[in-house]
């Protein structure tokens, strides 16, 4: 049989600083736990800003370069422009009557290059038709700014198929057959004319960089779209 010798006070103190120890732990604890989550939110809000930073830098930077991109196909489009159309044809444009009719138009040039047309316009947004289509229609797809590219069957698959790509990658431009034209392959804009001798003729590019919507366009701003197909 054993005996407590200690009084009732003297327990009840014990028993206080048994809890006090205990509470103290719990509490170091719990700080421990919520000094761990800060630590842990502060690391992950600043790998969040770091990673935002580095994604508006990337962005910044994508952007940048699509801009000097633009401006260096701009500044190339320009040069190319600039530069001489060997063999190039020319009408005035004030004798290229530009009235609206329901009838069919004889041209004086194959293709033709401007005149009366249809009030209904020949789609252009990079098209490439299989078969021909009217001229009364085409032409007033050059009336908006559009490159007409034509072939007479005797180009070579390779030289088709090569202005093909340029015209599907070109709005304001399309292609088709055209029999009876002079040149195997022929490039046509508004007043403007050129037989080129193949896909890969310097003056192909320089054709398309002056008179995609140049400056010959009697109708700027008007759509390659919405017209009709052939």
């Amino acid at each position: 049989m054993s005996f407590d010798h200690r009084t009732p006070m003297d327990q009840t103190r014990g028993t206080d600083r048994a809890r006090d120890r205990r509470n103290r732990v719990v509490a170091i604890g719990l700080s421990a736990v919520v000094v761990a989550g800060l630590l842990g939110f502060g690391t992950y809000m600043l790998l969040e800003k770091s990673e935002a930073k580095e994604n508006d830098g990337a962005s910044r930077a994508q952007d940048g370069k699509q801009t000097e991109q633009t401006e260096q196909t701009e500044q190339e489009r320009k040069k190319l422009a600039a530069e001489p159309i060997a063999d190039e044809r020319t009408w005035d444009a004030k004798t290229l009557t530009r009235h609206h009719v329901g009838t069919d138009v004889k041209y004086p040039m194959k293709p033709p290059v401007g005149g009366n047309h249809n009030p209904a316009w020949l789609n252009c947004d990079g098209v490439v038709y299989e078969k021909a289509v009217p001229d009364v229609n085409a032409v007033h797809a050059l009336e908006h700014g559009a490159v007409w590219v034509t072939h007479n069957g005797k180009a070579s698959p390779d030289d088709i198929g090569r202005l093909a790509s340029r015209v599907r990658s070109t709005p304001f431009s399309l292609m088709s057959p055209y029999e009876g034209q002079a040149g195997a392959i022929m490039l046509s804009a508004w007043g403007k004319q050129v037989t080129v001798d193949g896909a890969d003729d310097p003056r192909v590019a320089r054709f398309f960089a002056r008179y995609v919507q140049g400056a010959q366009t009697p109708e700027p701003g008007a759509p390659c779209t919405g017209g009709i197909d052939g």
